[in-house]
């Protein structure tokens, strides 16, 4: 009986409407390509910008990842915005919103590459708190789009706006149960939806495995927070390509799986490739894109089998997947070794290729594979049991990689503490002149350098002993080594005794050690052109001269000591070589770059300006790059060597310090060193009578590129490069330093110049790297004439000075002058020693 008022007949339902044509079509295949070729190239060139800086030693230019940002949104974000309003097929809409969203998402998460790369806990904790703030704002839009239209006739209730992807007003677009979906079966369809799960899980896991194999992880914090990113980020792309999104694509009783895989999939995998885009820090992300897009067809291939199972998949699968696959890139990788720097050899960019390269090809027969497996089985779904255990095979696989043929534990970077209190080194007397009177400021220094050391860091080095936090001293430089991370810095940097806190720089290990480098080129008949430029051989032939009694000291990647031109000049003993990297006990090189200086400075054969002079070594440079720490390791070792094992405190021997320094590196902020980083260690080297030669650096013709301690330091002579026509070279750095000291102090030949290589072979390589040996060799040669001139630093740079030749620079003289390009001129050997032997020294 009715009692109340009569019900309003209920409209039948319209079908939604269709566009008709191919254009909506080509319209959304040209925007899905247009922003892949607008993302992807847009994300070389920031990287490459990043690159060419780091190279060029200039700034770190900030803007370039806002502007790569901006740039990509405004060009990406116009077409898929058409794409998500105008056409009227739900799934061409569909994909024109997550296309647009994911533009968003990459603008919004590239702005974070702002923050300095060597603060990488910073950036995985801004990254991880960004996606978690995107994914709630677009869970929230996205629920307030699917929320139940209103009953018909009420105000906002169904319209052609609300109708679900089949075209049924009010049909929930993620909820429908397809077949096999009715009572009594919910806990079968929920057991096959969890082994779609399960098979997200176990294609994570296998993506992650190239990753596990050749990569390293950094400290505890980077990596908990690198995971904390990857899940926020699978968390993003879990709303991105939730159920709403896969419905537009399920048309049909039942959902055809080709649509779900190949056009759902693929429209998926633009999505991913925006998203990946935009997961890391610059050199992160780029293997990101390309390992990511081919994920987009696996969760098509879930999806149509969670469809035959009763329902859509959910966003678990998505989560899952994409998280996984993150931490790879993300945990095992650090980006600031993704860099050119290191890509001459097989070291971390080739292991990253390489792992991109095996995750891509995974992912690849992970689409194949599930689209044939699971959107083909219509028959039955998956089976959860199955899925489980090849999730846990696959989890077994992970961990067995990572602990065997993997590089286990934790590998971040140290911090250098720099203590406020540095030692007194003034008042320190000459002595008698010569080595005796080096050799006792030696003493005298080593001596109140240890005492300060001792003196200042007890109650610090005990705090972070008992924090095992496993401190290492040094001396040259008050300061001490340290583990942790953000939190220990900050506590670090409060504390009253330090005056500031560096993040000392640690490469993470390799799977496989790159090849060692080997020279290819004969031996040379005669003394090399650069040796005969700057009149070294006159000095042999003519005054007799050969550096006998000298000793250089070499700090650099090695010394290949069983080099022919080499072995017969190394000083031996038990402290004469020091591998703080490797621990080797005998000398050893395996990127050639530190036998090729010593090649020049000493070398027999013709190729040292300083055959007779002996030298002793220290690997400061494994691998191309170094850290403030690395740096102090050898420079202690030169001011007071010390046997294998020895404590550096307690059994330097300042008596057996070399003369002469030949020091081709510098250390940039990228290693994590300051302007002042190791300003005392080169003034208490000077205090003590040995001269600190330094290569004024490859980042010209830029004016002030002289900027990487040592170069800048006033005690410090530093050598630029000219060619074989006396010209300055293009790649030289220029002055002024810092507080407009003029530099360099002298040029020596540095372009092709030919010397000794790993392997007994020769190479020619350019740089200020191969100038600077040939300053020293000199130094070698002017005090092996005159002993009296050794530690003699002050007489030693004036004879140099004067009795250098002109140099060819720029007519307009830019920098300030010609005493920023080229110092005073291009060393003359045979003057300089005439000079040191004429020099009265009273």
């Amino acid at each position: 009986m009715q009692v109340g008022p009569p019900t309003a007949p209920v409209p039948p339902p319209r079908p939604a409407r269709r566009d008709t044509g191919p254009w909506p079509v080509v319209a959304a295949v040209v925007t899905g390509v247009w922003a892949v070729l607008v993302a992807v190239p847009g994300q070389l060139a920031g990287w490459m910008v990043d690159q060419l800086v780091l190279v060029a030693g200039l700034d770190r230019a900030v803007a370039v990842w806002p502007v790569v940002a901006l740039v990509t949104v405004l060009l990406v974000g116009a077409p898929t915005l058409a794409l998500a309003l105008i056409p009227r097929s739900p799934a061409i809409r569909a994909t024109g919103r997550a296309w647009l969203a994911g533009t968003l998402v990459l603008g919004a998460l590239t702005l974070l590459r702002a923050l300095p790369p060597v603060h990488h806990e910073a950036y995985l904790a801004a990254l991880a708190a960004t996606a978690v703030v995107l994914a709630l704002a677009l869970d929230r839009i996205a629920r307030r789009r699917s929320a139940p239209p209103a009953p018909a006739g009420v105000p906002g209730g169904p319209s052609d706006r609300t109708a679900g992807p089949d075209g049924v007003p009010g049909r929930p677009s993620d909820g429908a149960a397809g077949p096999g979906g009715g009572p009594g079966d919910g806990t079968a369809r929920g057991g096959r939806l969890g082994a779609v799960t399960l098979l997200a899980v176990a294609a994570g896991l296998a993506s992650l495995l190239p990753w596990v194999w050749v990569g390293a992880l950094g400290g505890a914090l980077e990596t908990l927070l690198a995971g904390l990113a990857a899940a926020a980020l699978g968390a993003l792309a879990g709303v991105l390509l939730g159920p709403a999104f896969w419905a537009a694509f399920a048309l049909g009783t039942p959902p055809r799986p080709a649509r779900l895989v190949l056009v759902g999939g693929l429209v998926a995998g633009v999505t991913l490739a925006l998203l990946g885009a935009g997961a890391g820090q610059s050199g992160a992300q780029l293997p990101a894109l390309l390992l990511l897009p081919p994920l987009g067809f696996v969760l098509g291939a879930l999806e149509a089998a969670a469809r035959h199972a009763g329902g859509p998949a959910g966003r678990g699968p998505v989560r899952w997947l994409v998280g996984l696959a993150l931490v790879g890139p993300l945990a095992f990788t650090d980006p600031e070794e993704v860099t050119v720097l290191l890509a001459t050899t097989r070291d971390v960019p080739f292991w990253v290729a390489v792992a991109t390269g095996v995750a891509f090809a995974v992912a690849v027969l992970l689409a194949v594979g599930y689209g044939v497996l699971l959107a083909r089985s219509r028959a039955r779904a998956p089976r959860r049991g199955l899925a489980g255990l090849t999730a846990a095979a696959l989890l077994a696989a992970v961990v067995v990689v990572y602990a065997v043929p993997g590089q286990p534990g934790l590998h971040g970077e140290r911090l250098l503490v720099v203590l406020r209190e540095q030692a007194d080194l003034t008042g320190i007397p000459a002595g008698a002149p010569g080595r005796a009177g080096r050799d006792a400021r030696a003493a005298e220094v080593y001596r109140r350098l240890v005492a300060t050391a001792e003196r200042t860091q007890g109650d610090l080095r005990r705090e972070l002993g008992r924090l095992r936090l496993h401190p290492t001293p040094y001396y040259l430089v008050n300061a001490i080594e340290t583990d942790g991370g953000p939190a220990a810095r900050a506590w670090l940097a409060g504390r009253p005794e330090v005056a500031r806190v560096l993040v000392s720089q640690r490469l993470r290990p390799l799977p496989a050690a790159a090849p060692p480098a080997r020279g290819t080129v004969p031996a040379p008949t005669g003394p090399t052109w650069n040796v005969s430029l700057i009149g070294a051989d006159r000095v042999w032939s003519e005054l007799g001269v050969t550096g006998a009694g000298v000793v250089v000291g070499s700090s650099d990647s090695g010394v290949d000591g069983r080099h022919p031109a080499l072995a017969a000049g190394f000083r031996g003993g038990d402290d004469s070589w020091y591998d703080p990297w490797e621990h080797r006990r005998t000398p050893a090189d395996r990127g050639g770059h530190g036998t090729h200086t010593v090649g020049s400075a000493v070398g027999r054969n013709g190729i040292g300006v300083a055959p007779g002079a002996s030298w002793v070594g220290c690997v400061n440079l494994d691998r191309n790059l170094g850290s403030p720490a690395r740096y102090l390791d050898c420079l202690q070792f030169m001011l007071a060597p010390f046997p294998p094992g020895g404590d550096p405190l307690t059994d330097g021997r300042p008596q057996r310090a070399p003369d002469v320094l030949t020091n081709s590196w510098g250390c940039p902020p990228v290693e994590g060193c300051d302007p002042g980083a190791l300003r005392p260690a080169t003034a208490a080297l000077a205090t003590a009578g040995i001269l600190v030669v330094a290569a004024a650096g490859n980042t010209g013709p830029y004016c002030g590129s002289i900027a990487d301690p040592p170069a800048p330091y006033p005690d410090v002579l530093t050598v630029g490069a000219v060619d074989r026509a006396r010209r300055l070279t293009r790649f030289s750095s220029r002055g002024p330093a810092a507080g407009g000291a003029a530099k360099p102090d002298v040029v020596a030949p540095g372009a092709g110049v030919p010397s000794a290589y790993p392997g007994g072979g020769y190479a020619t390589l350019d740089g200020t790297s191969m100038a600077t040996p040939q300053v020293a060799g000199v130094v070698a040669l002017m005090w092996s004439a005159n002993p009296a001139l050794v530690g003699d630093l002050d007489r030693t740079r004036r004879i140099l000075a004067d009795t250098a030749t002109p140099a060819g620079s720029p007519a307009d003289a830019p920098c300030g002058g010609a005493r920023n390009l080229v110092g005073a001129g291009l060393v003359d050997a045979y003057a300089a020693v005439r000079a040191a032997r004429a020099a009265d020294l009273g």
